[in-house]
Parts: C-alpha cells; structure tokens; sequence
C-alpha cells in the first residue's frame, strides 16, 4: 500500500482529503502542526507527503526540509498562496510540486501519482487474471500474447488498473476518456469501449472477470493481485 504523509492544520481540509485519497486506496497518516509532522516523519515509512505551507506552529518548508534530510520521498506543497515567491522558495527546497488551494481533487490525485511514479515509488507493471499491462512501455499482453488497443482502450484500462480498488463510475469514467480524447465522449461511445476492451482481454467476454459491472454503480477492476 502507497503511505501518503498528509501534514495539514485546517480540521476540515484534512478531513476530506484523507476521504479523498482512501478512496483512490492510498493510506493517510495526518499531522496537524509542524511538530506532530517531525514525530511523524522519524518514526514512520512514507512514500509521498502532501505539506501545507502555513502551520499553526511554523511552516511547511521547514517540514519539507526534515522530510528531505529523513527520506528520500516526493514533497507537494499544498498552499492558498500563489505569489511567485512562494512557489520558488518551495522547489527550491526541495519540493517536486506545488498546488493552491482550493484545488481540483483529480488535479491532485493525478499529480500525486505523477510524483511517485517520477521517483519509483508506484507500480508500473500489473498483472490481473493473466492480463499483463506496462504502463512504462505501454505494453499489454494476454496469456503471453500482445494485445493491441486503440489510445482511448489502452486509457480505459489504465483508469482501472491505476483505480485497483475502486469502484468507477460511468461519469468518472467518462471524465477520464474526455480528457485523453480531447473531444465528447458521450455514454452510449463508453459503452462500446468497455464492450471492445472485454473482447480483447477477457476470457469470456459475456462473463466479464477483468472489468467487472457494478450493477446500478459503474465498474471495478476484478480477480486483482496488484
């Protein structure tokens, strides 16, 4: 499990984004001033932290600092302000990212993946039910076999490889092709993605093992090992 080191003062931020990133499967350890955040970071593993600048007790730069002297982990700033001085104190102490608040949470998650996957600290290769996909290669495979799909199919499965264990919705779903299409992609187009993306991966297509329907819901990736 990817451990996410949340260092956050506002009660009621963290208490969504802890909601927010359970969802996505990640676990959350919270600290709510800067020196909860240094007990923390000695005495915990961490693979990302997200940091606030403003804490109630310091600043999150002194906390990016520790972070960095202790492990050699991602550092996103989380911050209302966004003057450029800011931004350039924090990468310049060593932070991969920087978002303002308030933020989109797809923005973040996607940035939060982005930086672990720069410094190693995410899975690349999935293996479900015989289904092999390298997301650095871009490779897919089936019992051995190449499995080509078109750009929208291969994006389709990342969404659910990347989302183990999650259920997706048909709107998040839809969400995910619109941004890699660049154009509308409405729901009756889902449906036939998801119906050609079975025929080229599952077993038996008409009893779905790999995407798996939630009735009334959406989606979930099924028989995962990931």
């Amino acid at each position: 499990m990817t451990e996410i080191f949340l260092v956050e003062d506002d009660q009621v931020i963290a208490k969504n984004l802890i909601i927010l990133l359970q969802a996505e499967g990640f676990v959350v350890t919270h600290a709510a001033n800067m020196s909860d955040a240094f007990a923390k970071v000695r005495e915990n593993k961490f693979d990302l932290a997200l940091v606030d600048v403003s804490l109630p007790d310091g600043n999150g730069f002194t906390v990016c600092t520790e972070i960095k002297a202790l492990q050699e982990i991602p550092v996103i700033f989380l911050t209302a302000s966004a003057d450029e001085s800011s931004v350039v104190t924090g990468l310049t102490m060593g932070a991969d990212d920087y978002i303002t608040k308030p933020f989109r949470p797809r923005e973040l998650v996607a940035r939060i993946k982005n930086a672990l996957r720069k410094s190693g600290q995410v899975q690349t290769a999935f293996e479900v039910l015989g289904l092999y996909v390298d997301s650095t290669s871009g490779s897919v495979r089936k019992n051995g076999s190449d499995v080509f799909l078109s750009a929208l199919e291969y994006r389709l499965l990342l969404v659910f490889v990347n989302n183990p264990k999650s259920i997706l919705t048909r709107e998040r779903l839809l969400d995910e092709l619109w941004d890699a299409a660049g154009e509308f992609v409405n729901d009756n187009t889902l449906t036939v993605y998801i119906k050609r993306l079975r025929e080229k991966i599952e077993d038996e297509p008409a009893k779905p093992q790999i995407i798996q329907t939630v009735r009334g819901i959406g989606y979930r990736l099924g028989g995962s090992n990931v």
